[in-house]
């Protein structure tokens, strides 16, 4: 009977906890993020917009510069969506010599070369390399009279966004041809030319087909017969694996292949000129350093993050660019967040941490249905203190109760950028 009054208790309690806060009216809302706002660092700032109607519903410091942390991954996927498109996919390739033949018994006189086109999740934990090496036994080929060669031209030789070593925080090796992340056995693999082709090599081995050379780095030659290929996950997932858990090298991956494909320069530099242009044309112009947000270099206002916000809702890509935020309460940074808050499940966001910094922004459904766009940034501030602020003014929006306004009839959708 105890086991029983308990277990009431309980079942009582919980559905209190889950009871719908009161709603707020545009004048409370207002007024609740302002003693917020009142209590964080003055290197702070918000800013809270009506997605329909462009309705202001709260500024502060809206056009201070801030350092956005991971929030500036925001502007590297709705970058890549516009430009690539969400079922744009990126391409490893096994090629030949132009002029190499297989002989009788399958036996390929020359090197095979292994060509990295970008892909950050390419290598073994993907399962990926194991189809392209069953598709080379599929084409005729048992045996290689030569080396495998992995040729990672495609990028620069900087392994991380700001130099040529290895950043922790980036959890990876950048290279054209990054055969999981670089990392093998615990320990990081600089060489990702030879170490790629090292492993696919091991690969072809299982397939059956042998390989009689040393594997080393190299590139391909010119004019090169391709022998098989493998694709990527489509670019809208992509975006989504960058987003949802804030994944630095995937980020910084995509970075450098917009700057391979519109530059011609697969570097971090032309990676940032191609996402400056493309934000260019909605009129936001932050300072992009790299596209994970890892760098303190970079620079955006509240204002110009819920700009890009509200212009993408406008593009034929807007459904891929939303899916790819996490949902408050349920998924990657935000999924223990907010959870019995009238924001659950309610918002789909972009988090940003750094040391000392803090950010969040993205779009929350009010309980009065209207399409709230948001960006909160706390610089110089306790990041813990700070998430703690950005999940009750989350919460808040979440509460708002007036109905969806009419927009306004100038303007309409406005055109996508040139790709």
């Amino acid at each position: 009977m105890r086991r029983l009054y308990a277990s009431l208790l309980a079942l009582l309690a919980s559905l209190a906890g889950a009871a719908p806060a009161s709603a707020y009216t545009e004048s409370e809302l207002k007024t609740k993020i302002a003693r917020e706002m009142a209590q964080a660092p003055g290197s702070s700032g918000a800013y809270v917009r009506d997605m329909d109607t462009g309705e202001q519903l709260y500024a502060l410091r809206e056009n201070a510069a801030r350092i956005p942390a991971s929030v500036e991954k925001l502007f590297t996927t709705a970058s890549a969506l516009l430009r690539l498109g969400p079922s744009a996919t990126l391409q490893t390739d096994v090629v030949t010599a132009p002029d190499a033949v297989v002989e009788a018994g399958g036996v390929l006189r020359g090197d095979l070369v292994l060509v990295g086109g970008g892909d950050p999740f390419f290598g073994d934990g993907s399962g990926q390399s194991a189809r392209l090496a069953r598709a080379v036994y599929g084409a005729g080929i048992r045996r290689v009279a030569g080396s495998v060669v992995g040729d990672e031209s495609a990028f620069d030789g900087r392994r991380s966004s700001c130099c040529s070593g290895y950043d922790f925080d980036l959890g990876g090796v950048l290279s054209a041809l990054a055969y999981d992340r670089g990392v093998f056995e615990g320990r990081v693999r600089l060489n990702a030319g030879g170490f790629a082709a090292g492993r696919f090599a091991t690969q072809l081995r299982a397939a059956g087909v042998t390989v009689t050379g040393k594997s080393r780095s190299g590139a391909a030659p010119a004019a090169a017969k391709t022998i098989a290929s493998v694709l990527s996950m489509p670019v809208g997932e992509l975006a989504r694996y960058i987003n949802v858990p804030s994944n630095n090298f995937a980020a910084e991956m995509l970075f450098k292949k917009l700057g391979a494909r519109y530059r011609d320069s697969g570097t971090t530099a032309a990676g940032a000129d191609v996402v400056r242009d493309t934000l260019d044309d909605f009129g936001v112009r932050p300072r992009i350093a790299d596209g994970s947000g890892l760098s303190r270099v970079n620079r955006a206002t509240p204002r110009q993050v819920v700009r890009l916000l509200e212009r993408m809702r406008n593009q034929d890509i807007a459904a891929s660019f939303r899916r790819s935020l996490a949902v408050t309460g349920a998924t990657g940074t935000v999924k223990r967040r907010m959870r019995g808050t009238p924001a659950a499940g309610r918002c789909q966001v972009k988090t940003g941490t750094l040391r000392g910094v803090s950010a969040l922004a993205g779009y929350c459904r009010a309980a009065g249905g209207r399409d709230i766009g948001f960006a909160l940034m706390f610089n110089r501030a306790n990041t813990f203190v700070a998430k703690s602020r950005e999940d009750r003014i989350a919460a808040a929006i979440a509460r708002l109760s007036s109905p969806p306004r009419t927009p306004p009839q100038e303007g309409g959708t406005l055109p996508r950028p040139p790709a």
